[in-house]
């Protein structure tokens, strides 16, 4: 007999008041047991040791603007951390070319020196293929939103066939040494841990919507279109970064049911904007590579570590980490990147929360109405 009474309070407007609601930030800022703390700092060592390694040969190679490629392969490290090791290594493997995929197929679309709107509409429909290829394959945590930033990398130009093929083996080669620093590493693992559920599930009596046989694909059209309007959206702005706001979105998309989703966007803006803040202090006193690289190694660390207590937490960290990766690209301009960020994170957050809402379903806003209705 209840059913009827939350249904009727389960409409789209008045999801948005749920959505605004002061409780709502609230639970963003709740503090979660993390599954292994062990298990995490394994894994931020792991890609953090990859990462160095992989950006550390390009910086030394005839081709040093190509490290930053070499770290996002090593950020396949990030991947498999629950599970046993055989499984661990398919997982990296796996999540190593679903890193150096988009980065060739978007790189060889570069080449081609098209319009930037032809290309942020390829890098869409690319996102929405690695959200489901993703979710298909169970690469698990940390989702797809790493294979979209490394695929943000690729949509910049080229002129040449060589520099195509840099890229690709750059990112190829991060990906190979992530794979041999978790294969030599993994026995240090607790294989008898398991992901934790989210904050937003345990406090709630009310079960989740299960995940249908159709997710995958639906996923990927949500996922396409959130980026497209995004990045779109950002490009339209006059912004310089309009993949970041896409990564944004797709990262706001990828909470598993609604209040999971409202409370990653407070995370996401909050955090980021507080890692900007701490990306530009550090970019401003003009670093080397050395310096950057030895910063982002151990940011990657402090991330696995502090991450599974509050989302918002790992995006202090992940945020200047991006940057700073970004920055051994050679891109330069701290002050510009770190303010585009926070403006990129702000519209990804308004368009994913918005695209989630608008194509919940009457199970899912039930479900938020119950999860409200607990906090009351």
């Amino acid at each position: 007999m209840k059913k009827p009474d939350v249904a009727a309070h389960a409409s789209h407007a008045q999801m948005l008041r749920h959505t605004i609601a002061p409780a709502r930030l609230r639970e963003s800022f709740a503090l979660a047991r993390p599954p292994s703390v062990r298990n995490g700092a394994l894994a931020g060592g792991q890609a953090a040791l990859a990462v160095v390694l992989a950006a550390g040969a390009l910086h030394y190679s005839p081709w040093p603007e190509m490290a930053g490629f070499a770290g996002l392969g090593g950020m396949a490290a990030l991947f498999g951390r629950f599970g046993s090791p055989a499984q661990c290594r398919r997982i990296v493997f796996a999540a190593g070319c679903l890193l150096t995929a988009p980065v060739a197929l978007l790189s060889l679309a570069a080449w081609f020196q098209l319009p930037m709107v032809v290309m942020l509409l390829l890098f869409s429909l690319m996102a929405g293929a690695l959200a489901s290829v993703a979710h298909r394959t169970q690469v698990g945590a940390p989702g797809a939103v790493i294979f979209v930033f490394a695929a943000s990398a690729a949509i910049t130009p080229i002129d040449s066939a060589s520099l195509w093929w840099q890229r690709v083996l750059a990112t190829a080669l991060g990906a190979l040494l992530a794979y041999v620093v978790c294969a030599l590493t993994d026995p240090l693992r607790d294989q008898s841990v398991q992901p934790a559920a989210p904050v937003a599930q345990s406090t709630t009596a009310s079960p989740l919507p299960p995940l249908t046989p159709g997710y995958a694909p639906s996923q990927s059209l949500r996922v396409a279109l959130c980026a497209a309007i995004a990045s779109l959206g950002a490009y339209a702005l006059g912004w310089s970064h309009p993949a970041w706001a896409a990564i944004g979105a797709i990262a706001i998309m990828q909470g598993i049911h609604l209040p999971h989703t409202i409370h990653r966007a407070w995370q996401r803006t909050i955090g980021t904007i507080i890692g900007a803040g701490i990306a530009w202090a550090i970019l401003s006193t003009h670093p080397d590579f050395w310096h950057i690289l030895a910063v982002v190694a151990v940011l990657q660390f402090v991330t696995e570590v502090i991450i599974g207590y509050n989302y918002a937490l790992g995006q202090m960290a992940i945020t200047p980490m991006a940057l700073l990766m970004t920055a051994l690209s050679g891109h330069a301009g701290a002050t510009e990147m770190a303010v585009s960020r926070i403006y990129d994170t702000a519209l990804g957050a308004l368009v994913g929360i918005a695209l989630a809402l608008l194509f919940s379903t009457l199970d899912e806003r039930m479900h938020l109405a119950r999860h409200h209705s607990g906090k009351h």
